[in-house]
C-alpha cells in the first residue's frame, strides 16, 4: 500500500489549459462543440434525423422506431451544460473589471456579451425543447428557480418551461438591444457573424422563431414577435448563420465523421416521395432532390470522393424504407441496394451546419402575416438558392406552385429545415406538419418485393418500440444520472410535465 501525495492541486491541473482564456477561443470552441454534439451520427443521425424522416438507417432500425440509446441523450445533456458554462465565462470575462479591458482587445465588450447571451439562449432552447422543464441559467434575471451553471450547486431545481421561454425572449431582446451594429463582434477568429448587424438579425430571428412557437402559451409572445420583426430579422441568405467545417481530415463535419468508416445512413423514402411529388400537397418534382440525394447505384466511396455524375431524372432516385422490421432489413438487402445515399453536397468535410437560415424566417413571417403568399414564395426561393438549385429549375418549380396555406407553408418549411432535425422535430410537434410522415401502425412499402420468413412481401407495418407512442416522440427521457444524483428535483420536474415519458407533451405541443 502507498499513500497519496499531498500536492493534489498540482496533480489535478491540466498543464495544457490556461487560466487566461480568450473570449473568441471559448466562443468558437462552444459553437463547434454544440454542432458536433447535436448534428453527429448519434444525437442527430440515430435520433432526430430519422424521426423527422430526413434519413433512415440502413443496418439497424431500433432507433428509427424510437428505442434510442439512453447514453446518447445523457451525453447531450451533460455536454450542452458544459458549453453553456463557456458562454457564461465569456460574459464574466467581459464584465469583470479585472479582465474586461483585456477582453476588449478581442472585440467590443457589449458585442461579446450579447453574442454569449444569444448562444446561451440557443443552448437552453435546445435543452428545453428536448426535455421539458430543465435547470436554467439567466444572465439578466435573478429568479431563485434559475439555479443552473452554479458549480457549488450539484442539485439545481428544474425551472418550468413557461418561465424559461419567457426569460429567453427577454434575454434575446436585451442582447439585441445592446449590440453595436457598426462594429465587429470579435476582432479575431469570428467564423459566424463578422459584424454586429448580422448578430442582431440572428438574435431577432431566434426571438421570432421562439415567439411563434410559444404564442398563446407564454404571455408576451405576441409582443415579442412584433418587436423582433421591427428590430430587424434576416433579410437574405447572406444573413444565414452557419458553421462551415474545414476541408481537412482534422476538423471535418459531424456527418462526414459519422460516415468515415460506416455506411449506416441513407435518405428517407418518405422525403424522397415528397420531393418526387408522389406525396404531399405539391404534386411536382422538387429539384432539391438532386442536391440532397445521390442517384441509385452510387457507392459511399463515390459520394465521399465526389466523383459521380448527378442526374435530374427522378427515376434515378429512391429513398430508404423507414423503420422496416429487423428481420426484413437483415434478410433483404434489396431494400438497401435500391436506395439512394445522401449526396456529395451533404457528406463532405466542409459541410455547413446551420444555426438558422433566412428561408425559415420567411416562412415564419408568412405564418405571422396570415399565410402570406409573398413570404412563402421568398422562403421557397431562398431555400433552393442556398442549396445551389439552378435559376431555371427554380423558375420552373415556382411556376404553378401550390398557393400559400397552412399546409403548404409549413410543409415547405419542413423541406427548408432539411439537415436541421431538432428544429423540424419541434415544428412537427407544434403544428403536426408535414402530414406525409410514416407513423406507428401505418403501412410502409419496400422498394421491391422482399422475402420475410419465406413469404414475399411489398409492405410492412411501422411499429414503435416504445409503449404508448402512436406518433413521433414528444421529448427525451431525463438522463439517468440526473435521476440518481438529483432525484428530488427530477421527481418534481417529472410530475410537473406529466411524467418522464416519451409521449409527455411540452407546453406548446398542441397538434
Amino acid at each position: 500500500m502507498t499513500s497519496c501525495r499531498q500536492d493534489l492541486e498540482s496533480i489535478n491541473t491540466n498543464p495544457n489549459s490556461t487560466d487566461k482564456p480568450t473570449s473568441f477561443g471559448l466562443f468558437n470552441y462552444a459553437n463547434k462543440a454544440f454542432m458536433d454534439n447535436t448534428r453527429d451520427g448519434f444525437t442527430s443521425g440515430r435520433m432526430t434525423l430519422p424521426w423527422v424522416q430526413y434519413s433512415a438507417q440502413r443496418n439497424y432500425t431500433e432507433e428509427d422506431k424510437y428505442q434510442y440509446r439512453l447514453s446518447v441523450a445523457n451525453s447531450m445533456w451533460t455536454n450542452l451544460y458544459a458549453y453553456a458554462m463557456d458562454y457564461k465565462k465569456i460574459i464574466e470575462l467581459n464584465t469583470d473589471p479585472s479582465t474586461a479591458t483585456q477582453q476588449s482587445n478581442y472585440g467590443p465588450n457589449a458585442n461579446q456579451i450579447a453574442a454569449a447571451r444569444i448562444m446561451l439562449a440557443n443552448i437552453f432552447i435546445t435543452l428545453t425543447d428536448s426535455f421539458g422543464d430543465v435547470p436554467y441559467y439567466s444572465y439578466g434575471t435573478a429568479d431563485p428557480d434559475f439555479q443552473a451553471l452554479d458549480p457549488k450547486n450539484i442539485t439545481p431545481k428544474f425551472a418550468s418551461q413557461a418561465k424559461i421561454y419567457a426569460d429567453i425572449l427577454k434575454e434575446l431582446k436585451a442582447a439585441s438591444d445592446m449590440i453595436k451594429t457598426d462594429e465587429v463582434v470579435f476582432t479575431n477568429g469570428d467564423v459566424l457573424f463578422g459584424d454586429g448587424l448580422k448578430l442582431k438579425r440572428f438574435a431577432n430571428s431566434l426571438r421570432l422563431r421562439l415567439g411563434v412557437r410559444v404564442k398563446g402559451v407564454v404571455p408576451g409572445a405576441d409582443a415579442a414577435i412584433q418587436d423582433a420583426i421591427a428590430s430587424g430579422v434576416m433579410q437574405s441568405n447572406d444573413d444565414t448563420v452557419g458553421l462551415t467545417y474545414e476541408n481537412t481530415d482534422n476538423n471535418p463535419s459531424p456527418m462526414w465523421t459519422a460516415n468515415l468508416t460506416r455506411n449506416d445512413f441513407a435518405i428517407n423514402k418518405t422525403l424522397v416521395e415528397m420531393l418526387k411529388g408522389n406525396k404531399g400537397p405539391f404534386g411536382k418534382t422538387d429539384p432539391r432532390l438532386f442536391q440532397w440525394a445521390a442517384p441509385l447505384g452510387v457507392t459511399q466511396a463515390q459520394v465521399k470522393a465526389g466523383n459521380y455524375e448527378e442526374s435530374t431524372d427522378p427515376a434515378d432516385y429512391a429513398g430508404m424504407p423507414y423503420g422496416v422490421p429487423t428481420n426484413g432489413i437483415a434478410a433483404n438487402q434489396s431494400a438497401i441496394g435500391r436506395s439512394s445515399l445522401f449526396s456529395k453536397n451533404i457528406v463532405k468535410k466542409n459541410y455547413t451546419e446551420v444555426y438558422m437560415e433566412y428561408a425559415e424566417v420567411e416562412f415564419l413571417l408568412s405564418e405571422v402575416n396570415g399565410w402570406s403568399q409573398m413570404n412563402y414564395e421568398n422562403g421557397v426561393k431562398a431555400s433552393m438558392q442556398r442549396w445551389g438549385v439552378p435559376t431555371a429549375e427554380i423558375a420552373t418549380y415556382m411556376s404553378g406552385l401550390a398557393p400559400a396555406s397552412k399546409e403548404t407553408v409549413l410543409t415547405q418549411k419542413y423541406l427548408a429545415l432539411f439537415g436541421q432535425p431538432y428544429e423540424a422535430w419541434s415544428e412537427y410537434r407544434r403544428t403536426g406538419y408535414p402530414k406525409t410522415l410514416l407513423l406507428p401502425g401505418q403501412t410502409g412499402t419496400y422498394n421491391s418485393s422482399v422475402t420475410v420468413g419465406g413469404v414475399p412481401s411489398t409492405t410492412y407495418t411501422f411499429n414503435s418500440l416504445i409503449t404508448g407512442l402512436t406518433d413521433l416522440p414528444t421529448r427525451f427521457y431525463y438522463p439517468t444520472q440526473v435521476q440518481t444524483l438529483n432525484k428530488a428535483n427530477w421527481e418534481a420536474a417529472s410530475t410537473a410535465i406529466g411524467g418522464d415519458q416519451m409521449n409527455s407533451k411540452l407546453i406548446w405541443d398542441k397538434n
